[in-house]
């Protein structure tokens, strides 16, 4: 029986790894087991990365919320409540792109929520 010679796979096989480590420092885009390893580890990071984002971007979007209204005297906690007294159902993404984009619309969700509270 004829012997199997595996060159063109493990060529194909590293030509692949050393593709998607394109970029990295050192050897670690030139030398194949070390491409493989630190391959390895950033598909690792960007699993659990593509999951954190969204807690990051949930932070970022709050900070500009509750920056944007303690500019009218209110504080991000009373806010929130003040939106579900006044039954203004949006999202907080939405509202850190108003309170962004858009001061005065937002300064009318304000009053809203404002006299909501006071109700």
């Amino acid at each position: 029986m004829a012997r199997v010679k595996r060159g063109v796979t493990t060529h194909a096989r590293h030509k692949k790894v050393l593709a998607q480590s394109k970029g990295f420092v050192g050897r670690s885009s030139t030398n194949y087991r070390i491409a493989l390893e630190r391959l390895e580890k950033s598909l690792q990071y960007a699993y659990r990365d593509r999951r954190n984002k969204k807690r990051d971007f949930r932070g970022l979007w709050i900070q500009r919320i509750n920056a944007a209204v303690r500019e009218h005297g209110l504080t991000y906690s009373r806010f929130i409540a003040g939106l579900n007294k006044a039954e203004i159902e949006i999202d907080r993404k939405v509202l850190a792109a108003i309170a962004f984009d858009d001061p005065a619309s937002f300064a009318e969700i304000v009053k809203k929520v404002q006299t909501a509270i006071a109700a």
